[in-house]
Protein backbone atom coordinates (compact mmCIF):
# COMPACT_ATOMS: atom_id res chain seq x y z
CA UNK A 1 0.00 0.00 0.00
CA UNK A 2 1.19 3.31 -0.80
CA UNK A 3 2.03 5.58 1.90
CA UNK A 4 2.08 9.64 1.84
CA UNK A 5 5.08 10.34 4.05
CA UNK A 6 7.99 8.01 3.11
CA UNK A 7 10.75 9.21 6.05
CA UNK A 8 10.62 5.72 7.83
CA UNK A 9 11.22 4.42 4.74
CA UNK A 10 14.48 6.37 3.71
CA UNK A 11 15.34 6.20 7.03
CA UNK A 12 15.47 2.60 6.87
CA UNK A 13 17.31 2.31 3.08
CA UNK A 14 20.02 4.74 4.31
CA UNK A 15 20.66 3.11 7.97
CA UNK A 16 20.75 -0.34 5.69
CA UNK A 17 23.55 1.11 3.19
CA UNK A 18 25.42 2.61 5.74
CA UNK A 19 25.13 -1.31 7.30
CA UNK A 20 26.63 -2.88 4.40
CA UNK A 21 29.25 0.24 3.96
CA UNK A 22 30.39 -0.64 7.51
CA UNK A 23 30.70 -4.25 6.92
CA UNK A 24 32.55 -3.94 3.61
CA UNK A 25 35.22 -1.83 5.60
CA UNK A 26 35.89 -3.68 8.18
CA UNK A 27 36.20 -6.98 6.17
CA UNK A 28 38.66 -4.71 4.39
CA UNK A 29 40.38 -4.24 6.99
CA UNK A 30 43.18 -7.15 5.60
CA UNK A 31 43.41 -6.69 1.22
CA UNK A 32 40.52 -8.51 0.17
CA UNK A 33 39.74 -9.54 -3.22
CA UNK A 34 36.29 -9.09 -4.71
CA UNK A 35 35.70 -12.64 -4.89
CA UNK A 36 36.20 -12.81 -1.13
CA UNK A 37 34.52 -9.89 -0.37
CA UNK A 38 31.54 -11.21 -2.01
CA UNK A 39 31.85 -14.75 -0.33
CA UNK A 40 32.01 -13.06 3.04
CA UNK A 41 28.94 -10.68 2.18
CA UNK A 42 27.14 -13.97 1.23
CA UNK A 43 28.21 -15.30 4.43
CA UNK A 44 27.17 -12.81 6.58
CA UNK A 45 23.53 -12.53 5.26
CA UNK A 46 23.10 -16.06 4.79
CA UNK A 47 22.28 -15.81 1.12
CA UNK A 48 22.61 -18.53 -1.34
CA UNK A 49 24.76 -18.64 -4.64
CA UNK A 50 23.15 -19.33 -7.51
CA UNK A 51 24.07 -17.51 -10.97
CA UNK A 52 21.50 -14.89 -10.39
CA UNK A 53 22.52 -14.30 -7.18
CA UNK A 54 26.13 -13.70 -7.83
CA UNK A 55 25.43 -11.58 -10.62
CA UNK A 56 22.66 -9.44 -8.71
CA UNK A 57 24.65 -9.17 -5.45
CA UNK A 58 28.31 -9.02 -6.80
CA UNK A 59 26.90 -6.21 -8.88
CA UNK A 60 25.77 -4.28 -5.85
CA UNK A 61 29.17 -4.79 -4.20
CA UNK A 62 30.79 -4.00 -7.13
CA UNK A 63 28.95 -0.22 -6.93
CA UNK A 64 29.33 -0.54 -3.29
CA UNK A 65 33.08 -0.51 -3.32
CA UNK A 66 33.67 1.67 -6.19
CA UNK A 67 31.11 4.34 -4.14
CA UNK A 68 33.81 3.77 -1.14
CA UNK A 69 36.70 4.24 -3.21
CA UNK A 70 35.64 7.16 -4.64
CA UNK A 71 35.07 8.97 -1.25
CA UNK A 72 38.44 7.41 -0.10
CA UNK A 73 37.39 4.91 2.27
CA UNK A 74 38.69 2.13 0.64
CA UNK A 75 41.63 1.90 -1.98
CA UNK A 76 42.73 -0.68 -4.07
CA UNK A 77 45.92 -2.14 -4.98
CA UNK A 78 47.38 -4.78 -7.53
CA UNK A 79 49.80 -8.17 -7.10
CA UNK A 80 49.78 -10.77 -8.76
CA UNK A 81 47.42 -9.84 -11.12
CA UNK A 82 44.83 -9.41 -8.72
CA UNK A 83 42.82 -6.43 -7.25
CA UNK A 84 42.98 -5.83 -4.01
CA UNK A 85 40.21 -3.75 -1.85
CA UNK A 86 41.32 -2.42 1.13
CA UNK A 87 40.16 0.15 4.06
CA UNK A 88 42.18 3.51 3.77
CA UNK A 89 44.03 4.83 6.33
CA UNK A 90 42.46 7.34 8.05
Amino acid sequence: EAVKDIKALVCCNRSRVLEIADRLLAFCETPATFERILQEMFRQYRLEMCFEQYVLVGSTIRSYLSWLRDSGRLTVSFEDALMYWTRAAT
